[in-house]
């Protein structure tokens, strides 16, 4: 075994090509047999061994700088850097990041869990290198999904200005989690099909290397003979006219040439762009025939494939897509969008009914937004399915393009609040924040997946302007399903439980939280009531002038950023009407990043917790001093 004895990338120094191509099989199943245990990212992984094998083997991390695009195919990178032993703790509390983690090592040069962003950082690591002065490598490692991302064309078209000393290698395995859509995806796949465009390149770059140094106008003649027939054999050389030099494309499991190939990158003084094809989920049959579940998978039995899961109640997602199929059977206006997320947005079963009404635009979040704004003008319901995470990359579109125009366009935002195992770059505790304070907005968020579909049939009655509905990752409650859907009363809230003196404010899966306190403090003489603030924006201020007029002390309580949340917006409302004695508590999350766990670890590390809840609901009484405490248990 090879894989024991390979602690830092300088072990692999001294190792043959031979035993390279050992070592891929035996880390290709120490992750097969891992994440049969932890789950994780299991597709994209093994189809990176070889490759990220090559760059340590050539390449003297953690001078040599190798940036991962989003990062959730460094696992290979994570074991040859070290951190082998820790795989039992992957995206466990306190365990090993499912994302390069520039706090686990020295290797991880640049952390993301959003697409798109590894071309831009490596163009600002190879300027940084040559202000200073030094000598080192700069590697971004980027999909043919992540490509199709903007950020990614901004990148390329400044890197081929520039001409910078750096190595783009596209990964190319015809899928980002979803597969992919769009021009660049036809591109690619017409110069991986195109075996006369490669036989013609190759032989001319052999005869061109016969030619003796003749200089001038004959050398240009011979180069241009070479340009002329890549143009003759493929229409339009994109790389190479963005001012990269282009090598491929080529097998991304052949180590030996990979290792070639990035040996005659090394010799060009300029940006290179190295296409490598590879196969998503390599060396394990279920993730090769199903790259797409094999992505993100939770625990599952080797042997069959087949995925271990705990029985429960029906996602949220899974209620959304349903519903959204019922109401769109009703109303030929509704068109669903999503930014490459089909599949986690609960979004298949629509596509199979409504293949025409369904609009992937691949990693695309501002486009998407521009897109529904123009459709909902034409008299269209579009519906922006997108996760919470996701969205944030869209912001300037939402303000200018959809609420200043007040467009009639409808956000489902999947995965708000905790996500778990993802971890802080793909919390969705941010967009209550940022979308609240934007004119024309409405924001709700339902106690649980009947709600959900009621407040779906709101936002498709509601012809205003932008509306939202927000919702957790996580199974709903399992109540009943109402089969009548009726809109509710815009900023209308719910007491879904009578109480005196105080009161739980509460959206999402923090009603059912309040309750469960409201029930325990009972036994302590605590009568609390509890209200399903199920609108972020317009706030009930009917109820709120009444509370306050009671004298009711009231916790917000949310699983959302506290800077920016509903509980500010309550403290705004009556601070605007000169109600300075109304006592509020606020509970949310507080200013720092949440990494990765269950969401009940989250939950507890940011104070959210049954304990919590109680005691700064007691601490509101008279001559108590109120403060929330996130690690008070």
């Amino acid at each position: 075994m090879l894989l024991p004895q390979i602690h830092q990338p300088s072990d692999l120094k001294d190792l043959t090509t031979e035993q390279l191509t050992v070592l891929a099989g035996e880390i290709r199943q120490f992750l097969i047999e891992k994440l049969s245990a932890t789950g994780g990212h299991l597709a994209s992984n093994l189809g990176v061994v070889e490759l990220t094998l090559a760059l340590h083997y050539l390449y003297d991390s953690p001078k040599d700088k190798f940036i991962f695009d989003v990062g959730h195919q460094a696992y290979v990178h994570k074991i040859l850097t070290g951190r082998m032993d820790r795989f039992d703790t992957l995206r466990k509390y306190k365990g090993l990041c499912g994302f390069v983690k520039r706090n686990e090592s020295e290797h991880d040069v640049w952390e993301a869990g959003h697409s798109s962003t590894s071309l831009s950082a490596a163009m600002g690591m190879a300027l940084a290198r040559d202000f200073k002065k030094e000598d080192n490598k700069v590697v971004a490692v980027i999909g043919d999904g992540a490509l199709t991302g903007g950020m990614a064309f901004e990148a390329l078209n400044h890197i081929g200005h520039e001409q910078r000393k750096l190595t783009v290698v596209l990964n190319d395995n015809e899928m980002s989690i979803a597969p992919n859509v769009g021009a660049m995806h036809k591109y690619l796949g017409k110069i991986r099909s195109d075996k006369g465009y490669l036989r013609a390149k190759d032989e001319v770059e052999q005869l061109l290397k016969k030619i003796p140094a003749i200089g001038g106008k004959i050398a240009k003649t011979a180069e241009k003979l070479k340009d002329s027939l890549k143009y003759a054999m493929v229409s339009g050389i994109l790389f190479e006219e963005l001012g990269f030099t282009y090598f491929g494309p080529i097998d991304g499991h052949d180590l030996p040439k990979l290792l070639e190939t990035f040996h005659q990158a090394d010799n060009v003084d300029g940006p290179v762009l190295i296409h490598v094809v590879t196969i998503k989920g390599k060396g394990y049959l279920p993730a090769e025939a199903d790259s797409y579940k094999w992505h993100g998978i939770t625990p599952y039995k080797i042997e069959s494939g087949q995925v271990v899961k705990a029985a429960g109640n029906p996602m949220y997602t899974e209620v959304f897509g349903k519903t959204l199929i019922e109401l769109a059977e009703q109303d030929e206006r509704i068109v669903a969008v999503t930014p490459a997320m089909p599949g986690g947005s609960g979004l298949f079963p629509f596509a199979d009914r409504f293949p025409e009404r369904m609009i992937d635009v691949g990693i695309a979040e501002q486009h998407a937004a521009t897109l529904c704004a123009a459709m909902a003008m034409e008299g269209m319901k579009p519906v922006y399915a997108v996760y919470s995470t996701f969205m944030q990359r869209a912001y300037d579109q939402i303000v200018h393009d959809i609420c200043r125009h007040n467009a009639n366009v409808m956000f489902a935002i999947d995965r708000a609040g905790f996500v778990g195992a993802d971890g802080e770059t793909h919390q969705g505790v941010y967009d209550v924040a940022f979308m609240r304070h934007i004119p024309n907005i409405v924001i709700m968020m339902p106690k649980d997946e009947n709600e959900l579909r009621h407040m779906m049939k709101t936002a498709l009655e509601y012809n205003d302007g932008p509306i939202a509905y927000r919702y957790p990752r996580i199974n709903g409650l399992g109540v009943p399903l109402d089969q009548q859907l009726t809109p509710i009363p815009i900023g209308q809230w719910e007491k879904v439980r009578e109480g005196d003196n105080y009161a739980i404010l509460a959206s999402g899966p923090m009603v059912q939280m309040g309750v469960e306190v409201a029930e325990e403090l009972k036994r302590d003489g605590m009568n609390v009531a509890v209200v399903n603030a199920r609108f972020m924006k317009p706030l009930d201020e009917e109820m709120l002038l009444d509370l306050a007029a009671r004298g009711t002390r009231m916790l917000v309580v949310e699983e959302v950023s506290q800077a920016g949340s509903m509980g500010s917006a309550v403290l705004e409302f009556y601070a605007a009407r000169g109600l300075h004695d109304v006592t509020v508590g606020l509970m949310g999350i507080p200013d720092e990043f949440i990494e990765h766990g269950s969401i009940k670890d989250q939950q507890r590390e940011a104070g959210l917790t049954p304990e919590n809840i109680a005691e700064s609901l007691k601490a509101l009484a008279p001559g108590q001093a109120w403060t929330f405490q996130k690690n008070s248990v």
